[in-house]
This record gives structure tokens, sequence and C-alpha cells, in this order.
């Protein structure tokens, strides 16, 4: 592990941390940066505890900071974490509160829908604006705005750093699940760098089972941690030896995690028996039929999207019910599905249509598809897949 590793592990529980401290997000996430240019400067080797590390010299450079300040209120805040420095040091990994409080602080519903998501995956997940960006399919600096905007709103209107009351968390709850699941798909399929990010899935996944813990009656948190466990379950056979990408159908099933497909299949039960179905119910579902047995019935894989277009009518969900499409009914029709969705700069859309062409034959057809996938796509490990692809169909 390097400082870019620290960063990416430790920068949203910092940054969560030094807000409980320090009552500020924007100059929480100002004295976190601030530490990680001094490790920059000072860590020849990486200390036991980084983000202890982290968290302490951050905690002091805001107080260098106060002390220039002539405020009132600043001196109280210098008071405040004075008195909080003489504490026993806390461990920063297992802090849990501090994070469900910044989810639940940046989903206030003062802010719009974007730009709740897009604060929380910054400041919880660590993600850069331009991953945020890709997971939105927006300009970066459309993020970029909504995170500075968002940033504002919270101190001018003195938004409070805290999990809400039981009667208010409903009206976030929309907003965090999607937080969730975007911070965990960025691990699974990473922006840039390596094709997973193991910290960022583990991450989400405890959160997810904190949510569901302190909402136990909300069947959507449920079908979250289904669906992020029985997904997580696949990871350890996603990557191959080389660290080459496996799809689905290529996986050594013996690799899969069967105690956490096992917990997830007991979920997704659970939420049958609610009959309040959900879009990430029907996600934990169609999870859950890939996990059971040693193939997947994709019959029953399209009828769960068919009932999750109907939550959720996306170019997206619409993209992956065409994968099931090809599996029961053949590449043609699937092809047809998907020739009028729009998706810019997505590039599993025409990577899938490359599929589609390729097995029906049309190979020039299906090359020009793997170059504009090609071109898009961001991770290093998904566009060598996608060059091996082209390379094997153009060949003689």
């Amino acid at each position: 592990m390097d400082i870019d590793d620290v960063y990416r592990a430790e920068y949203g529980r910092c940054v969560a941390t030094l807000t409980r401290l320090l009552g500020d997000i924007g100059l929480a996430e100002e004295a976190v940066q601030d530490a990680f240019a001094v490790a920059v400067q000072n860590w020849d080797e990486l200390p036991p505890n980084p983000g202890a590390w982290i968290v302490t010299t951050a905690r002091n450079r805001a107080i260098d900071r106060l002390r220039r300040e002539s405020t009132r209120e600043a001196r109280h805040a210098e008071a405040l974490l004075l008195h909080q420095s003489d504490e026993p040091e806390e461990e920063v990994g297992p802090v849990r509160d501090d994070q469900l409080r910044m989810m639940f602080t940046c989903c206030h519903p003062a802010l719009s829908p974007l730009a709740q998501t897009a604060l929380t995956l910054r400041l919880l997940g660590g993600l850069e604006v331009g991953e945020i960006a890709r997971a939105y399919l927006v300009p970066e600096a459309t993020i970029a705005q909504r995170i500075v905007r968002a940033k504002k709103k919270i101190r001018d209107a003195g938004i409070p750093y805290k999990v809400p009351d039981d009667a208010d968390l409903p009206d976030r709850l929309a907003s965090v699940l999607t937080v969730l699941y975007l911070v965990f798909n960025e691990g699974y399929t990473s922006t840039s760098g390596e094709l997973v990010r193991t910290g960022l899935c583990l991450e989400a996944v405890r959160l997810a089972r904190e949510l569901a813990s302190l909402m136990p009656d909300e069947p959507e948190a449920i079908g979250l941690l289904a669906l992020l466990l029985l997904t997580e379950a696949r990871r350890p056979a996603r990557v191959g030896p080389s660290g080459e990408l496996v799809l689905l159908p290529d996986q050594d099933r013996s690799r899969w995690n069967q105690d956490l497909i096992a917990e997830g299949h007991e979920l997704v039960r659970r939420c049958l028996r609610r009959n309040q179905p959900g879009p990430y119910q029907l996600q934990a579902a169609i999870n859950a039929v890939h996990t059971d047995g040693p193939a997947t019935d994709w019959s029953q894989v399209l009828a769960l999207y068919d009932q999750l277009m109907q939550f959720t009518p996306t170019p997206i969900v619409a993209l992956n019910r065409a994968v099931a499409v090809a599996e029961v009914h053949g590449p043609l029709l699937a092809l047809a599905t998907i020739e009028d969705l729009e998706l810019p700069g997505y590039h599993l859309l025409p990577a899938t249509r490359a599929d589609l062409l390729t097995r029906l034959g049309r190979t020039d057809e299906a090359v020009a598809a793997y170059d504009e996938a090609i071109s898009l796509a961001t991770n290093d490990t998904e566009r060598e897949f996608l060059q091996n692809r082209r390379a094997r169909l153009a060949a003689p």
C-alpha cells in the first residue's frame, strides 16, 4: 500500500471524523487535504495507523488555522478541538457513526438529489469528480459546481451533522441508497486504475449493513444489502490469474463466497415475504438467480428485468435487460431492443452491441462497435478485455 492507496481508503473516514470535530464539512475537507500534503512530504514509510495519523495531523492543522482567526466562533471551536485533543486517540477504521452522520447530512432534502449524491460520493466514498461524473454520465464541470454549491448550502443553512430523527429518515433514504450503490459500483469496476477497489466494495457493504440495522423495516434498505452481498460474493472470481476480466458465464463458481450468497438469498426471501417490491429488491432477486445453482436461469432473469423496467425504465436497465433477451430469444431481438438507446460516453453500450453483432456473424459492424467501446473505456482492464475480443474477431 502506498499513499495513493491510503488516500482512497481513508479519505472519507478522515473527513467524516474531522467534520464531527469541527462541525464544518468544508473546513474538515481542507484540513484532511492539508494533512495528506504533509504526509507526502514526510512519510518515508507508512505509519502503523495511517488514518489516525491523518486525523491527528488534520486536527492540528485546523487548530493552527483557527488560532490565526480572531472571531469568537473560531476561539470557541479552537477550545473544543483542544479539549478533544486531550482525549485518547480513537482508531479511525472502526468509526461507524461518523460516516452515517456524513451520509445523512449530505442527503438533506434541502439539497437537490444530484447534489446530495455527488457530495456524499466525494466526501464519504473519496471518489474524484471525474469518477462521479462517469457514474451519472454528465460533464465533470456540472458535478464540480453541484458539490461546491452543496457544501455552501450546508454551511449557510446550518444543516446539522447528525443522523436525523426516525421521522426524517425516510425522506433521505432514497439518496442514501443511491450513494451506497454508486460507491459499491465504483469499487466493483473502478473508473481508472485497477479493475476492482476492494476497500470501496467492503466499505459500501459495511455501511449497507449499518443502514439496514438502522432501518430494518425498509424493504429497499434490505434489498440493497442483499444486492451488494450477492454481487460482492462473486468478486473473487471476477479477475483471472493475470488480472484479466472474467465475465459471469466464464467465472469459476467454486470461488464465489457461499456465506455471502446464503445471507443474500435469505434477505431476498425476506423481501419477497413483504411483497413491497422496489428497484434494489428486484436487482437483488436478479443476482440471487445468477447465484442459484450451477447455471443462470435466464428466463427468470428476463422476467425480473421486465418488472424492474416498470420501476426504473432507464437506458442502463434496458441495456442490461438486452443481455437476458439475447440468452432467451437470441441476439437479433436483443440488438433491436438497444438500437435506439442513448448513453453518451458509456462504453458498455457499444460493447454489448459488438457482442451481439459478433454472434450474428456481422463481423465488420462488430469490429466498428468494439473500436467505439475501446475509445470510451476508461479502465485499463476493461479496455484490454475489449481489445482482445476485437483482435480475435479481426484475426484471419
